[in-house]
């Protein structure tokens, strides 16, 4: 996540919060956790308010949580229970840590350059087979948006990234709206991806 991008997040906390803390994501929390048991370990990359972090804890997985911005941390903390971590992204050095992570709307704000190499580290922090999710703006657009950085993916760019990375095999691929009102008709893509054991290095 660049500085602009930070530093948009640790001057709007309050709004960020107030905007997405009580969004439902239920359904694809529910499709992410199905790939998993209760008790294995999550990382939440890039975990903002700590909304879904709570989520995988109240379901009895074992939770770690990172963000970028000082502030998010601070609050994601006190919302979860748990001591949030205050990590970039391009920090995640860990291996083979993790049977699954969860990016929801926040690899998004790296450069699409910088996408396939964040993908190789999160390949080597998951274990064998282990499950991805991440979501995006859908479109194609790459730049300052509203004062922070966006990549928006669409179902081509995704299979390109995914297959020119050649660390994940696409699991599902699927299009949602946004289910915050003010948001109107904007889409998302997510993705589930599984880590393709045949091709790390």
């Amino acid at each position: 996540m660049n500085n602009p991008t930070l530093t948009y997040y640790n001057e709007n906390v309050d709004a960020f919060l107030s905007s997405t803390t009580t969004v439902d994501l239920s359904e694809i929390q529910d499709q992410f956790l199905s790939y998993l048991n209760p008790g294995d370990r999550i990382l939440d990359l890039g975990c903002g308010s700590g909304r879904d972090t709570k989520y995988f804890l109240d379901e009895g997985f074992d939770v770690d949580a990172v963000d970028g911005s000082v502030e998010l941390v601070i609050r994601a903390s006190s919302y979860t229970g748990i001591q949030v971590k205050r990590m970039l992204f391009d920090e995640l050095a860990c291996i083979n840590k993790y049977d699954g992570i969860w990016a929801c709307a926040s690899l998004l704000h790296l450069p699409y350059s910088q996408l396939s190499p964040m993908l190789d580290k999160i390949a080597r922090a998951l274990n064998e087979h282990g499950i991805f999710y991440a979501s995006f703006k859908y479109g194609e657009f790459e730049g300052e948006r509203n004062g922070r950085y966006f990549t928006d993916l669409n179902e081509e760019r995704c299979r390109e990234l995914i297959g020119n990375n050649g660390k994940f095999h696409i699991e599902c691929l699927w299009t949602t709206g946004d289910t915050r009102l003010e948001k109107g008709e904007e889409k998302w893509l997510n993705m589930i991806l599984i880590k393709d054991f045949q091709n790390q290095r």
